[in-house]
């Protein structure tokens, strides 16, 4: 539960719309997890109001999102449960950099670079590929919401690509995949494949049909190279921002640095039937 404090209204003083408005929203949002506990969500302002913003400020809407992350945090215990840095799989997708924040682009969202071949298919599961990345994602929406919240620039980088990685990828597990983007509040407006492989949309094709004709109409594909302008794009890039190496060095000690929030965050998931 939260109140309606001063703090909490100063971080509505600088979004769109109505402050006290916003605040009576959150205030319905939050009585309704109250009434429907089987949810379970995480019932802080923060919590609620980047939930909020990220719907358009549509209440009903909210409620849908919420409902559908935290059942999805409870469906997917493979990726949500156990979620310990110091694992000795997770140490080693970390150091990797799997999942690497960048910064915002020039349009203020939050640019991140998936590296879909860093890791060895015959070493590494994808499903803790994906837990390693949910874990780094979680903490990002934690430390910067508000790039965050106008929408993630995804590029995909699959550089080394090899049959072994497109072989992990069954269609169950690319439908879950396509499924937690939008589950998350922080919507993807751009996913672009880059370095990518000649039949690769062979491959891509079984996403597609997963993704939603808005998400589909926002996924692109490169030979090579970024269209994304941001400045701190990493050299692998074509940038002058960190290398992926200085990146992964950075975000494994952030995650590390984090322990406690994974313990706190791993409470909240919906109670299945």
């Amino acid at each position: 539960m939260w109140s309606r404090s001063s703090s909490s209204k100063r971080q509505v003083a600088t979004t769109d719309g109505d402050p006290e408005r916003v605040l009576a929203q959150v205030q319905d949002l939050s009585d309704w997890l109250v009434a429907n506990p089987q949810i379970n969500g995480c019932n802080t302002f923060e919590n609620l109001h980047f939930f909020l913003r990220t719907s358009k400020f549509d209440v009903e809407r909210t409620k849908k999102k919420l409902k559908t992350f935290y059942q999805m945090r409870a469906e997917r215990t493979e990726w949500f449960d156990n979620r310990d840095p110091q694992l000795p799989e997770i140490q080693e997708l970390l150091k990797l950099g799997v999942f690497l924040p960048i910064g915002p682009d020039a349009e203020q969202r939050m640019v991140v670079v998936i590296r879909t071949a860093a890791h060895d298919p015959k070493l590494h599961s994808q499903n803790n590929v994906f837990k390693t990345s949910k874990m780094i994602l979680d903490l990002l929406l934690k430390l910067d919401p508000e790039t965050c919240a106008r929408g993630m620039v995804a590029i995909l980088d699959m550089q080394g690509v090899q049959l072994g990685h497109a072989l992990q990828m069954n269609p169950k597990l690319i439908k879950r995949s396509v499924e937690s983007w939008t589950a998350y509040p922080c919507q993807p407006k751009l996913l672009e494949f880059t370095n990518a492989p000649r039949h690769v949309n062979f491959f891509l094709n079984t996403f597609r049909i997963f993704m939603t004709p808005k998400i589909r109409s926002r996924l692109f594909v490169r030979r090579e190279g970024t269209s994304v302008s941001c400045d701190q794009l990493p050299k692998e890039l074509g940038g002058h921002g960190l290398s992926y190496k200085e990146l992964s060095v950075k975000w494994k000690q952030l995650v590390e640095e984090n322990a406690d929030f994974y313990v706190e965050q791993d409470k909240y998931k919906s109670k299945l039937k």
